[in-house]
């Protein structure tokens, strides 16, 4: 059966993650993460998109893209990153042979009934991935995840980060964003409290 084509539409939100092969934990490893950050830096500064959002987990990562008008498709940014960041990592730990499971799997967030409180609710969602598996205490703990873009403005990520309008739009002031994404936290939290 042919694979389904990729809707690929400017100046929309899309949510994408990727396995990687076999389901390993290659992103447990500090290098593999810092392998990723330094090929998502490399590929802001190659193409035209913004990256509203990432995490890592231990065999995935997930990435929220917006993409903008005359910019790149949602499949060559991707393209680009996952290929760089296999190559760098086959290279750095002299192996050879795919990194990822398979193709990327990418939502459009608009698609949804209410866009805003899927994209809010899904950066939560996300964020707590590590909390659920245990490896930490808090999403803000996340050493390579940017949960704290969005909660203090002078936090300096290790990847640009641009704010999605449905956060910037929850308020007047940074501040007054912020206090509102955290009500996405505690409605996060009442239907998935933790273990």
């Amino acid at each position: 059966m042919p694979r389904r084509l990729r809707k690929c539409l400017p100046e929309v939100t899309y949510h994408c993650q990727s396995r990687c092969i076999e389901l390993r934990d290659l992103f447990a490893s500090r290098l593999a993460k810092k392998i990723a950050i330094s090929v998502i830096n490399r590929t802001l500064e190659k193409y035209t998109f913004e990256l509203v959002f990432l995490e890592f987990v231990q065999n995935h990562f997930h990435l929220i893209i917006r993409t903008v008008d005359d910019g790149e498709t949602v499949s060559r940014i991707m393209q680009y990153i996952k290929s760089r960041i296999a190559e760098q990592y086959n290279d750095k730990v002299n192996r050879t042979g795919p990194f990822w499971n398979e193709r990327f799997r990418s939502d459009i967030i608009e698609e949804y009934e209410n866009p805003r409180r899927a994209l809010l609710y899904l950066i939560w969602k996300i964020s707590y991935n590590l909390v659920r598996k245990g490896i930490i205490r808090n999403p803000r703990e996340s050493e390579y995840g940017t949960i704290r873009a969005y909660l203090e403005e002078s936090y300096v990520p290790k990847v640009k980060i641009t704010l999605h309008r449905f956060f910037l739009d929850l308020g007047q002031s940074f501040e007054d964003c912020a206090r509102e994404f955290l009500s996405f936290e505690q409605f996060y939290l009442r239907h998935h409290p933790p273990l």
